[in-house]
């Protein structure tokens, strides 16, 4: 944990922190009031607050020392977070961001704290991508994000926070990024087997159902790797960036996320290429279609000549001989079989 002084209200930044700022965008979670928890280790001990208990010891809480404090908003109102922005003397541009949403994952440093975006990604029918601000502040972490995330359900926090907290807010950030992005690998291979099994489809029968279902791919895809493409940059200033916030020992644990995430981005980019492929390989097999149909046409046309050439060139001139007649129709007919045949045996019928 990065080392901290004692601070008051007038050490912390201020801004203008208690000027509204409104949402510009409907809260994804349910409507009315989100859920405020406060977790934190004081002198080694655990504890944790929720609701109006939470907000009314946060400001005792940011006022000690030897505090580590954890500020979870989930769904939260617009009021909430102006409240908690207030509390934590957020400057008004991150209490902005919060509210407005739809942020691409990035990296601040505005008035002594650092705020950082990233997304968690779930995959079913289709991909579901829910923004998460974190803010890191001198002995505190700020999370907000929709209800259909949880924290505390990540791998490193299911058996507790205090344990992770102990160590500092730093550490804790840690944990919730390296959670995240950890979730990123089996999201990215559902991805894949779902690229595998439409181009399978794609090799057995060019349907039109595989090419929208690799188009829908191929825009998630897209729509991932927007995502997360910049979370290579964000861990990228995490662990080239001095900062007072993040102790000098936890930047060996943010560099490994950092690892973790250029070979997630490396994976990305080859289930694009994949999908590109597919594409080509579908646009192959149309056009090797095409020439199946085109080749057993020309045959068609081959016999359906040949049949004609023979009734024009005899069927006039014997027309009213009854032999005659007979022989042109067999001539015909031995005519069109063989035509037929041969053009059985070269694959062109």
């Amino acid at each position: 944990m990065a080392p901290r002084t004692p601070a008051s209200a007038s050490d912390r930044p201020t801004g203008r922190a208690g000027e509204p700022v409104a949402r510009h965008r409907p809260p994804v979670a349910q409507q009315g009031p989100g859920t405020l928890r406060v977790a934190a280790v004081v002198a080694g001990k655990n504890e944790e607050w929720e609701g109006t208990t939470a907000l009314a010891k946060l400001p005792e809480l940011l006022r000690r020392s030897d505090a580590s404090v954890w500020v979870d908003l989930s769904g939260p109102s617009d009021d909430q977070v102006q409240q908690i922005g207030a509390a934590l003397a957020l400057h008004p541009l991150i209490v902005e961001d919060i509210l407005e949403g739809n942020q691409r994952a990035k990296i601040e440093l505005t008035d002594g704290v650092v705020h950082i975006v990233l997304f968690n990604l779930e995959y079913t029918d289709e991909v579901v991508i829910t923004e998460i601000d974190l803010v890191l502040g001198l002995g505190f972490l700020l999370t907000a994000h929709d209800r259909g995330w949880d924290p505390r359900a990540t791998h490193h926090l299911r058996s507790g926070v205090g344990s992770t907290l102990t160590h500092g807010p730093d550490h804790l950030l840690w944990a919730i990024a390296d959670d995240l992005v950890d979730s990123y690998f089996p999201f990215a291979d559902r991805l894949g087997d779902a690229i595998d099994e439409v181009q399978d489809e794609v090799v057995l029968a060019a349907s039109h159902d595989a090419l929208q279902r690799l188009f829908r791919l191929k825009r998630e895809l897209i729509e991932v790797r927007r995502h997360v493409g910049p979370v290579r940059e964000v861990f990228n200033q995490l662990t080239n960036r001095e900062t007072p916030l993040i102790d000098p020992e936890e930047v060996v644990y943010f560099r490994d996320v950092y690892d973790h995430i250029i070979r997630l981005t490396d994976e990305l980019d080859n289930y694009r290429e994949l999908a590109a492929a597919t594409l080509d390989v579908y646009l192959t097999q149309v056009n090797n279609n095409l020439s199946v149909i085109m080749k057993r046409l020309t045959g068609v046309t081959v016999i359906l000549a040949g049949i004609g050439a023979v009734g024009g060139l005899f069927g006039m001139s014997e027309a009213h001989n009854l032999g005659g007649f007979w022989v042109v129709t067999g001539a015909t007919i031995v005519a069109g079989t063989a035509l037929a045949a041969g053009l059985r045996r070269i694959g062109w019928i």
